[in-house]
């Protein structure tokens, strides 16, 4: 596979982002990188565009690699989409992917950006990978960059599926009444093509005695104040699977009511994330594509819990192929324990969860201890010697002598770092 790195940031070869696509390149060696270099050049590209469309010919897929600016990709890149969409070349069947960094302030907006102008030009769009700025000088930034390119090789069909290993359980939790002959259908399809053992619950034969009352009680001991036994029916029986999928028709824009008891009633577990790293999926019945609100909703619930969403397949279209592909990619997220890291929905949620948690420790303490043995009280005042570091920056920065003496070495001293990694491979 031969992949075209288009590098939106402004500072060229010295971005940090286009480290990580360098750090991936050494780490996949039977693939092509090729890169050129827009948010460097727009200004050449706007006169004569041919350079880059003969490197967009030859790709066969196009990565977008950039920096979140406010909300988008830089204005550099954004022009570039312009000038392919105005050069009229037909870009349909190409593979499209994208590498972004930040700090996850709205970069799920930016990646929404990159995905539309690409559907808009045919290319076949994948999910991209929104990296942290400094995941890629962490062993888990990336491990979850290397996860993420095997994942992208795995869909595009350049990698075999991982081999099946262990005994393994899926879960459907479904809102299934007599008349949802279409959603049982949806239900028995994924059962049958499913290659791991799968268990059905209707929720619906399920004794609830009500919806959450906000009590409280399950704050210090964990107990739900019901006596119904879901507690237990919820952490014994259903998240003690290797994979959990709910199984719903769409119902005034939502799951329907039953299901919002359901989730109202996960609140015995507070707010811990106890399925973090199980990855979900979904079977719908009804006009998915039409519903932003409940796309977001769903999206959202699997990146604050920390769950891989492996796919929603709805009977819209052709229901036995969209069902097919999420059984696949639950299966490759079973396998690999694939999870990518948290985009702005999982990583502002988790920061107010934790804010919120710490302040209410007295009361909430099942979640006091979760946040405490999981790491997830990752303040920023932790971060005693980046600070320092940048008010040291920040004094040589006011400083116009020092910055003139300094030249380029403060860039070299911010993406020095990168290219290390880069270098050891």
């Amino acid at each position: 596979m031969r992949i075209l790195v288009i590098v939106g940031s402004p500072k060229g070869k010295d971005s940090i982002t286009l480290h990580t696509c360098l750090y991936l390149e050494k780490q996949f060696p039977q693939l092509q990188f090729d890169y050129i270099y827009p948010g460097a050049r727009i200004k050449a590209l706007e006169k004569d565009f041919s350079p880059a469309l003969e490197a967009l010919r030859k790709a066969d897929m196009l990565l977008f690699c950039y920096p979140v600016y406010t909300f988008l990709v830089p204005y550099q890149l954004h022009r570039f989409i312009e000038l392919m969409k105005a050069s009229g070349e037909d870009f349909s069947g190409k593979w499209a992917s994208q590498v972004s960094t930040s700090k996850h302030f709205y970069d799920i907006t930016a990646h929404r950006f990159v995905k539309d102008n690409c559907t808009d030009m045919g290319l076949r769009v994948l999910e991209g990978l929104s990296a942290d700025m400094e995941d890629i000088l962490k062993e888990t930034g990336r491990r979850q960059a290397k996860d993420w390119m095997d994942f992208v090789l795995w869909q595009t069909g350049e990698a075999d599926a991982p081999a099946k290993s262990g005994e393994k359980k899926a879960v459907i939790v479904a809102d299934l009444e007599p008349e949802d002959t279409s959603l049982k259908a949806m239900v028995d399809r994924f059962v049958e093509v499913f290659p791991y053992e799968c268990d059905v619950i209707n929720i619906r034969e399920f004794p609830f005695q009500g919806g959450c009352l906000s009590c409280f009680s399950c704050a210090a001991t964990g107990k739900c104040a019901y006596k119904d036994g879901f507690d237990d029916f919820l952490r014994n029986t259903i998240h003690r699977h290797d994979a959990i999928l709910y199984a719903f028709r769409i119902q005034d824009h939502s799951m329907g009511s039953l299901f919002k008891m359901y989730d109202d009633r996960q609140f015995c577990n507070g707010h811990r994330t106890v399925t973090m790293g199980t990855p979900f999926g979904y079977l719908v019945e009804g006009e998915y594509s039409k519903e932003e609100n409940l796309r977001l909703l769903l999206e959202a619930r699997a990146q604050v819990g920390g769950n891989f969403l492996a796919g929603v397949a709805t009977d819209e279209g052709d229901m036995e192929a969209n069902i097919d592909q999420l059984s696949a990619t639950l299966s490759y997220a079973m396998e690999t324990r694939y999870t990518p890291p948290q985009n702005f929905l999982g990583v502002g949620g988790m920061k107010i969860f934790r804010d919120l948690i710490y302040m209410m420790r007295g009361l909430m303490r099942a979640d006091h201890k979760f946040f405490q043995s999981h790491g997830q009280y990752d303040f920023p005042q932790k971060q005693w010697k980046t600070s320092w570091k940048m008010y040291l920056v920040g004094w040589l920065m006011r400083s116009k002598k020092l910055r003139a003496k300094a030249g380029g070495k403060f860039t070299e001293g911010m993406i020095g770092p990168y290219r290390k990694v880069v270098e050891e491979g």
